[in-house]
């Protein structure tokens, strides 16, 4: 009687996950198991060339801000804001904002894929914040700039598609903001509105190109 009962308490230790007391089924072998490949799969899905595209766009951004710069300041005579220069810091400021800081927060999860989680959000929305302030000084310029002038606001397709653009990306910081920095939303939530967030984040992005 005590072989048999020392037998069946050796069987039901080695169905215990960890020596916690919790079952160790096939589920949650099955579980672990995918987990274990979805990591193994990101390590390695890490293209060798990350660091040099990395250095590619930043080196592009860059040129495309000093390029800008120096146009406004050769052909379009500089920028200023009490003046009539006032609307050249509207394009310096969008393709600052929209254009080079946008892409750099995009670039976060990627660039930084192995640090905390938590740190890379924090810079994820920081950039974001960044660019969305920047953006508006773009925007203020122009719209202060046509009232001085007396000039009609958004009666151009640009200004249409630009003030558009700008609505869905603060809509997209808001509702990012919600679900992944404020605390209140479940991790199902989250994981579900993930894909959303990243389509429409690299769609706000082309469009802002």
């Amino acid at each position: 009687m005590s072989s048999r009962l020392f037998r069946g308490w050796l069987s039901r230790q080695s169905t215990l996950k960890g020596g916690r007391g919790m079952p160790l089924t096939e589920g949650t072998r099955s579980n672990r198991l995918s987990w274990g490949l979805r990591m193994e799969h990101s390590s390695a899905s890490v293209p060798a060339a990350l660091p040099y595209y990395v250095a590619f766009s930043q080196l592009l951004g860059l040129t495309v801000v000093a390029v800008t710069g120096a146009w406004l300041g050769l052909y379009r005579g500089g920028i200023a804001w009490e003046s009539s220069l006032q609307f050249n810091v509207h394009p310096l400021c969008m393709v600052i904002g929209m254009i080079f800081l946008q892409g750099d927060a995009l670039l976060v999860y990627r660039v930084f894929r192995r640090e905390a989680k938590r740190t890379t959000k924090i810079l994820h929305g920081l950039l974001h914040v960044f660019a969305f302030i920047i953006a508006l000084v773009g925007l203020v310029a122009v719209f202060d700039y046509h009232k001085k002038k007396g000039y009609a606001d958004l009666y151009s397709l640009h200004s249409w598609c630009g003030i558009l653009v700008f609505v869905l990306y603060f809509v997209q910081w808001l509702v990012g903001f919600s679900f992944f920095l404020f605390p209140g939303a479940s991790f199902s939530l989250r994981s579900r509105y993930r894909p959303q967030h990243i389509f429409f984040g690299a769609t706000i992005f082309l469009f802002s190109v």
